[in-house]
């Protein structure tokens, strides 16, 4: 006898929501049950693609649902999250988790209060690049992290920390497993009021170092990592599932390509999160890891901005002299 299916539900079914909506109604686990959407034209085309239901709130998909997709503007992550962790329903929240770690707190708060799961959408950690990355770093010592993409005025409510570089945050934080000693960081603005290029440098209490470039303001898309770790080195690449490993041999450095199995990682991300639901587990990024990274991020964002404030400040006053 086959188990019965985990009724799902997605709230904002825009660029990235849709593909929720696809995933739920395509997997033998799951059953999509509706959506809640906005846009009339939207929420009729997507009801249409996967025969579900739209409903008018949040509150009325909880009472249909086991669990629920947020995926609306960060900014709103709080709003939406807390009545359906009221209304009894495991969620999977898009990260970042929420914009500051008060409506983390109460997120957190509200899914102990009524026994819900929280998974956060941290995806590179169901991408098959993160599980091979999982077994092979064991003594990382310095790790360089690039994440570039074009704009898109979707997501610009946040900065580009905690929209991109907050991926590269949860991983390292996953692989290193160390606590911070300090924390550098650089930011401009270019095309939207927070900052779109970001530079930070993390120093770990394990002596290990980390240094992620983010940008998305650039002509192409880039997600790539570097590993180095005492006589051995490795590069992966998260959007083409690809990666090569050199290790000393010798007075030689020895080239591998990683064979890593390629998969949708918001497919896997969907099985994995429907699996933690029915066997009432703890999620692979679960609330605490996404308030982790979201407490790194905000702790980067504060410093660009205390930077940029410090220079308009400078600059002014220089402007003020020149004109004595």
């Amino acid at each position: 006898m086959s188990e019965q299916k985990i009724r799902c539900g997605v709230v904002g079914t825009g660029y990235l929501g849709q593909h929720h909506a696809r995933i739920y109604a395509a997997l033998a686990s799951t059953q999509l049950v509706g959506i809640v959407e906005a846009d009339d034209a939207r929420a009729e085309e997507i009801c249409q693609l996967y025969g579900c239901e739209r409903f008018s709130s949040a509150e009325q998909l909880a009472e249909q649902c086991d669990a629920v997709s947020v995926v609306v503007p960060t900014d709103q992550h709080a709003a939406v999250a807390v009545p359906l962790l009221q209304g009894g329903c495991h969620l999977l929240i898009e990260k970042p988790l929420c914009t500051s770690l008060a409506e983390a707190e109460e997120i957190l708060a509200a899914a102990k209060a009524n026994g819900c799961i929280v998974q956060v959408g941290h995806i590179e950690h169901y991408n098959p690049v993160m599980g091979y990355l999982e077994n092979a770093v064991t003594r990382p010592q310095f790790l360089t992290a690039e994440r570039l993409a074009p704009f898109n005025p979707r997501g610009t409510e946040v900065g580009v920390v905690l929209d991109l570089m907050i991926h590269d945050i949860g991983i390292i934080l996953a692989l290193v497993r160390s606590p911070i000693k300090h924390i550098d960081a650089i930011g401009v603005n270019v095309l939207s009021n927070s900052e779109d290029i970001a530079n930070a440098r993390i120093t770990f209490e394990n002596g290990c170092v980390a240094n992620i470039n983010t940008s998305r303001v650039s002509q192409k898309k880039v997600r790539e990592i570097r590993v180095f770790q005492p006589a051995n080195y490795l590069s992966l690449d998260f959007m083409n599932q690809s990666g090569h490993f050199l290790r000393k041999e010798g007075p030689e450095l020895v080239r591998e390509e990683i064979p890593i199995e390629k998969e949708e990682p918001l497919k896997l991300e969907l099985a994995s999160f429907a699996q933690v639901v029915r066997e009432a587990s703890q999620p692979k990024v679960g609330a605490e890891l996404g308030k982790s990274a979201l407490e790194v991020a905000i702790q980067i964002t504060e410093m660009i901005d205390e930077r940029r404030t410090s220079n308009v400040g400078h600059r002014t006053g220089e402007d003020r002299t020149s004109n004595c």
